[in-house]
C-alpha cells in the first residue's frame, strides 16, 4: 500500500512553497492536481513522475485517482494551491477514505494560504482576531453564508474573503458589504485588495467599506475586511494587536524607526498602570458593542466614559451633547480661559480626576458646605442647592458647572444666565431623580451658545457628571482611544 501526500503549494509563487512541500513533490512517484496549477511545481518533479491533471470541479475524480495510484503501492502527492486543509483537497480525502473503508495512509502538509500572502502584501491586517468566508455557493447555501458574514460583522472580526465573485456570481460581494454596514460597521473601515497574489500579474490596492467596487474584484482576488481598529497608514493595512495604546506608529514613530520596539513594547506596558490597563480594554469592548458606530469624536468620547461609569448602554440613546462641545470646552481648557469647575453637589468634585486637575491647572469647588449657603438659603427661602449656585455665579459666573444630583440647583442656574448674571463655559447636566428632573434638562436646551452635555430623563448621578467632567479634561486622548492617563 502506498500513501498520499495532501500538500498546499501556496498561492502560486516558488519562493511560496515550503521545503517540506517542495520535498514532496520531487519524490512523488505520482501528482495529481488541477491543471492550472501545475505551472508553478513542474521543474521540481522528478524525472518520470506522473502527472494526472484535471478540470475545475473535478475534486472527487482527483481523489479518486489519488487512492487508485496509493493502492499500487505509489507514494502520490495531491496538490492545491494555498493551504490544502482550507477550502482546498485535504478534507475530501480524509472523508473519502472513511467512506470507502480504505486503509491508505494520508499526510497533510501545511501551505500557506492565500489570505495570508495577501495580509503580508497589504502590510499587518491581520494582527487580530479573524474569521475567512467564502461567498461560493457551490457546496454551502447562500442563506448559510449570509449567516456566517452577519456574525462576523456583529463580532467585529477581521475578514477574509475568498471567491468574491465570479462570472455567474455578481451580486453576493454588494450583499456583503450591505450586511456589514447594516451591522454598524464603518463606512471608513479600511478593505485591503490582493489579485493574483504572488503571482505575475499581481495587483493590491486598499480602498473603504463604502468605497469598495466589486467590479473592481475578480474570482482571483482575496479581499481583507479589517475590524473596528484596523487603520491605513500610507500604503500599509494595520491592525493594532493591543500591546500598544491606540496607533503605535503615530505616536511612537522615532522609537520604531530606531529598531528598539520589541524593548518599546515592554516598556509600555510596564509603564502603564493595572488600572489603566483595565479601563483601556474597557473602553473597546464598549466601543465594539456600540449599536451605532459613527458618532462625532467628542460625542464618542463623553459616551465611552459615560456607559464606562454606569454599565448602562441605554446611554448611547440618553447621552445629549450640543455640536462639538466636548472640543469646545477642551479647547478653553486647552488655552487656560476654563480654569474652574463648579459641581452641584461634594461628590460629583470628588469624582473629578484629581491627577487631570491638578496637570491642567483647575480647581473644582462644591459650595453646599460653604457656611454662607445656609444664610442665603433661610434668608431668601431657597434650597441649599440653589443658595449654592447663587453664590458660586458671584464668585465664578464664567465656570465649567457640573450637576449630578439636584435638579433645583440646574434650574437656577438656568434662570440666573436669563438675568445675565451667568456665563458659564459649558454646562454638564447629570440631575437624577423623579421631580423636576426632566424639566430642568429641558430648560437647559434654549441656550445655543452654551456648550452642553446633557443625560436625558431621569437617569443621571454624580458619578455621571464627574466622568462627564473627566472626558472633557483628557479630550486629547479621545484620537487614540486611550483612557485612564490620570488615574
Amino acid at each position: 500500500m502506498g500513501k498520499i501526500i495532501v500538500a498546499g503549494i501556496g498561492p502560486g509563487s516558488g519562493q511560496d512553497i515550503t521545503p517540506a512541500v517542495m520535498k514532496a513533490v520531487s519524490e512523488a512517484d505520482a501528482v495529481v492536481g488541477y491543471k492550472y496549477y501545475f505551472r508553478f511545481i513542474e521543474k521540481y518533479l522528478k524525472e518520470g513522475a506522473v502527472c494526472l491533471d484535471t478540470g475545475m470541479k473535478q475534486e472527487k475524480d482527483r481523489a479518486r485517482q489519488a487512492m487508485e495510484l496509493a493502492r499500487q503501492g505509489k507514494t502520490v502527492c495531491v496538490i492545491s494551491s494555498g493551504d490544502s486543509g482550507i477550502y482546498g483537497m485535504a478534507p475530501l480525502l480524509y472523508q473519502m477514505r472513511s467512506e470507502i473503508k480504505e486503509e491508505v495512509e494520508i499526510e497533510t502538509l501545511p501551505g500557506i494560504s492565500a489570505f495570508q500572502k495577501a495580509a503580508s502584501l497589504l502590510g499587518a491586517p491581520i494582527g487580530h482576531d479573524l474569521c475567512i468566508i467564502s461567498l461560493s455557493d457551490l457546496m454551502t447555501p447562500w442563506l448559510l453564508i449570509e449567516k456566517r458574514i452577519r456574525a462576523a460583522a456583529q463580532a467585529d472580526f477581521i475578514t477574509a474573503v475568498y471567491n468574491p465573485k465570479s462570472h455567474g456570481r455578481y451580486w453576493q460581494l454588494y450583499r456583503l458589504v450591505e450586511i456589514f454596514l447594516e451591522e454598524g460597521r464603518s463606512p471608513q473601515t479600511p478593505v485591503g485588495c490582493v489579485r493574483q497574489a504572488g503571482r505575475e500579474d499581481q495587483k493590491v490596492w486598499t480602498t473603504t467599506l463604502s468605497a469598495l467596487n466589486p467590479e473592481d474584484v475578480d474570482m482571483f482576488t482575496v479581499l481583507i475586511i479589517g475590524n473596528s481598529q484596523t487603520y491605513l497608514e500610507g500604503s500599509a493595512m494595520i491592525t493594532p494587536r493591543g500591546y500598544y495604546s491606540g496607533n503605535l506608529s503615530k505616536q511612537a514613530p522615532k522609537e520604531l524607526n530606531s529598531g528598539n520596539a520589541t524593548s518599546n513594547e515592554c516598556n509600555c506596558r510596564s509603564e502603564r498602570k493595572i488600572g489603566q490597563d483595565i479601563m483601556h480594554e474597557s473602553f473597546r469592548t464598549i466601543s465594539s458593542e456600540l449599536k451605532r458606530k459613527e458618532y462625532p469624536l467628542g460625542h464618542k468620547w463623553a459616551l465611552l466614559h459615560a456607559i464606562h461609569t454606569t454599565a448602562d448602554f441605554e446611554m448611547e440613546h440618553l447621552l445629549y451633547t450640543d455640536e462639538n462641545a466636548v472640543e469646545r470646552l477642551y479647547q478653553k481648557v486647552a488655552d487656560g480661559t476654563l480654569k474652574t469647575i463648579v459641581t452641584d453637589v461634594t461628590m460629583a468634585a470628588t469624582g473629578i480626576r484629581k491627577g487631570a486637575l491638578a496637570r491642567l491647572g483647575i480647581e473644582a469647588k462644591t459650595y453646599l458646605m460653604d457656611p454662607r449657603v445656609a444664610q442665603i438659603a433661610e434668608k431668601e427661602g431657597v434650597t441649599r442647592s440653589q443658595a449654592g449656585i447663587r453664590l458660586a455665579v458671584e464668585e465664578h459666573p464664567d465656570a465649567l458647572f457640573a450637576f449630578g444630583n439636584a435638579p433645583t440647583a440646574l434650574m437656577e442656574l438656568c434662570s440666573l444666565i436669563r438675568q445675565g448674571k451667568a456665563h458659564p463655559a459649558g454646562i454638564v447636566a447629570a440631575p437624577v431623580g423623579f421631580v423636576h428632573v426632566q424639566e430642568s434638562k429641558h430648560m437647559l436646551l434654549p441656550f445655543k451658545d452654551i456648550p452642553k452635555i446633557i443625560v436625558k430623563g431621569r437617569k443621571g448621578g454624580s458619578n455621571l457628571a464627574a466622568t462627564l467632567c473627566n472626558a472633557i479634561l483628557t479630550f486629547d486622548d479621545a484620537k487614540n482611544l486611550d483612557p485612564g492617563r490620570d488615574l
